[in-house]
């Protein structure tokens, strides 16, 4: 394939994949009075009842100060994964017949979900900005890992999605048996306590959860010491290679997925 063959096509991707995502945000916040600031209530509503339970009900052990800039930090990432993986189960039911009537490649409608959701994290980074300001975090060098951080998510939650999104359509006790684990995942990844905070070989355990390293390196630009090399080389790895079984499992599955449509 030449150079002049392959910009039209990727346009031809690009094009439809940002005009669907558009679509998303624009249906999300069209009808709403408050518009933007549902992206950021919930994350911030999760971060205030969490820092007044661990600061000022119980003695908190885990964590680091400012605690609420350490919530937000992996908090607001979160909310996009699971706002995207629990929406990867109707990918394609959704718009069924949209999905079988045009030609355009079908990972895109996995993908609009991911650039979405990805968007609204982007917009939620300002309520992190502020209250670290408020709170008065430190900001260091670290910071430059946050976009290593945004990539790596990108491509772990691509690759979920283009494992779920055809898997529900072929076995629909898939939807609920995601939702049931998005909520184990939340308290078995790093969200309300650091790596470090763990006892012994949990430490170890607790790095092969893809999640681990990527919250360490949106954390390690306000608290240098949550960096954990180890746990980000395996987010890094699993990252990639939960992609590309993304890719082959998608492949495989999207003729029998259109016949089940």
């Amino acid at each position: 394939m030449t150079t002049a063959s392959r910009v039209p096509a990727a346009r031809r991707y690009w094009q439809p994949l940002w005009l669907l995502s558009a679509r998303d945000l624009r249906v999300r916040y069209s009808t709403s009075a408050l518009g933007y600031l549902w992206s950021v209530l919930d994350p911030l509503l999760m971060s205030l009842i969490y820092w007044f339970i661990f600061t000022q009900v119980f003695s908190r052990g885990v964590g680091a100060e400012p605690y609420i800039v350490f919530l937000l930090s992996a908090l607001l990432p979160w909310v996009w994964f699971n706002s995207s993986v629990g929406e990867f189960t109707r990918a394609f039911l959704k718009d069924a017949r949209l999905v079988r009537s045009t030609s355009i490649p079908r990972s895109i409608w996995v993908n609009r979900i991911v650039l979405s959701k990805g968007i609204e994290f982007l917009l939620s980074l300002p309520i992190l900005a502020i209250f670290a300001i408020v709170a008065g975090a430190t900001v260091g060098w670290g910071l430059l890992w946050f976009p290593v951080a945004i990539i790596l998510q990108t491509m772990l939650t691509i690759g979920l999605g283009l494992i779920i999104a055809p898997l529900v359509v072929l076995y629909r006790d898939l939807e609920r048996a995601t939702k049931l684990v998005l909520r184990l995942m939340f308290y078995a990844s790093p969200v309300i306590y650091g790596i470090s905070d763990l006892p012994g070989g949990f430490q170890q355990v607790a790095a092969f959860n893809p999640l681990a390293g990527i919250f360490s390196l949106y954390r390690v630009g306000f608290f240098p010491e949550q960096f954990d090399a180890f746990a980000v080389i395996v987010s890094a790895v699993m990252s990639v290679v939960i992609l590309v079984v993304g890719i082959a499992v998608f492949r495989r599955l999207e003729r029998p997925v259109l016949k089940e449509l």
